[in-house]
């Protein structure tokens, strides 16, 4: 599986590094790519959040709830728990199915209540117990749990994303057919990299997804053309 280490590099020359994942500058309320695990509470908080909100929406839908959420001091798990749902809905409406997305926000924040909001006692925890538990949130998947655990708490493992189907598929490497855990067992396996090469090869899979290996392929334009067997 040499061709998910050549495609990393590939990507990686192409698009350069994406110092993923972005938090709210509180100064002017935009969003800087600080490419580092985030050294406290808050940060932690507004990733796991942000995990939530870019389910099936744009990150800029994502950007203008969590600038919205920053200037209105809501990005803190004290504030969400006392807010009434529906204002917390209302200030996220950018990203789509609101109402849903505020309840999974409440229930995130229900559960690291119960861990005590203790950030530095998570990064000192097993991350099977933390993933299960994640997990165990209604409206988190796997997705969003292994986004907050690499993304926010610097633990080794892959997120997949449709854009990682779709690439590894039209690529030769993955069928099409396969589920989540499989996938990323297949990273695991053959992409041997520290937890910070995992972020930046998802956040590159993501830019790649976006850019070039759309749903209709700008292959003209792709880095990854000259590894790619598919006939598109």
């Amino acid at each position: 599986m040499n061709l998910i280490r050549s495609a990393y590099k590939r990507l990686l020359a192409f698009h350069g590094p994406q110092g993923w994942w972005p938090i709210i500058n509180p100064a002017n309320f935009t969003s800087e790519y600080q490419g580092v695990t985030p050294p406290n509470e808050a940060e932690f908080f507004e990733i796991a959040v942000g995990a939530i909100l870019t389910q099936n929406i744009a990150w800029k839908n994502v950007d203008a709830a969590l600038a919205m959420l920053k200037k209105k001091g809501m990005l803190h798990p004290a504030s969400v728990r006392r807010i009434p749902l529906a204002r917390l809905a209302g200030y996220i409406r950018s990203t789509g199915y609101y109402n849903q997305k505020a309840k999974k926000i409440k229930n995130f924040t229900e559960w690291y209540r119960r861990r005590k909001f203790d950030y530095d006692a998570l990064r000192r925890e097993d991350p099977a117990v933390l993933r299960e538990e994640l997990r165990s949130v209604n409206g988190i998947g796997p997705e969003t749990a292994d986004s907050i655990l690499l993304y926010g708490l610097g633990v080794k493992v892959f997120v997949v994303d449709a854009y990682t189907g779709r690439i590894f598929t039209r690529l030769g490497i993955l069928s099409g057919r396969e589920k989540y855990h499989e996938i990323q067992n297949l990273f695991h396996r053959h992409f041997k990299g520290t937890a910070r090469d995992y972020n930046e090869y998802h956040a590159l899979i993501v830019a790649h997804g976006k850019d070039c290996c759309k749903k209709r392929p700008a292959c003209v334009e792709c880095c990854l053309f000259p590894l790619c067997v598919k006939n598109i």
